[in-house]
């Protein structure tokens, strides 16, 4: 079984743990984005919910706009994927904001995902493309 949703809008990743006032806690901004990836998880894929004793192969595709003002022809090679964004969030935080969020909705917990595979690309929209599937007997072979 295979599972894809979009979420659109400028990748995030999970921002640290702060504290303040004698306690920690997750800032807003990761908070409100985890609470959205739920939603488009949710709407998009009907809630469907992986059973708890499945491993896991997830795939994201993190997209950002080229910068405003980059020239024509450099604009070109990063849409052509010439040029990948090597620029925050990092690769693994995204990854991070993403498997968190799904906790109990789409899976019981991320501890479930056996394999993982995170790409930067630039493109006209900024989205974040998840796609979470079964991890074949086959995946696993040597």
């Amino acid at each position: 079984m295979t599972v894809s949703f979009d979420i659109i809008g400028k990748p995030q990743g999970k921002a640290r743990a702060r504290t303040g006032k004698g306690r920690t806690y997750t800032p807003e901004q990761t908070v409100l984005y985890e609470n959205l990836v739920k939603m488009e998880y949710l709407r998009q894929c009907d809630g469907f919910r992986f059973k708890e004793d499945v491993p896991l192969r997830m795939e994201i595709d993190a997209i950002f706009e080229p910068p405003k003002g980059t020239p024509k022809k450099m604009r070109g090679l990063m849409l052509r994927d010439d040029i990948l964004p090597l620029k925050k969030p990092d690769a693994d935080n995204i990854a991070k904001v993403i498997a968190d969020s799904l906790n109990g909705v789409a899976y019981k917990d991320d501890s479930q995902i056996a394999s993982m595979l995170v790409n930067k690309y630039y493109g006209e929209q900024a989205a974040v493309s998840v796609r979470i599937s079964n991890v074949e007997p086959w995946m696993m072979e040597d």
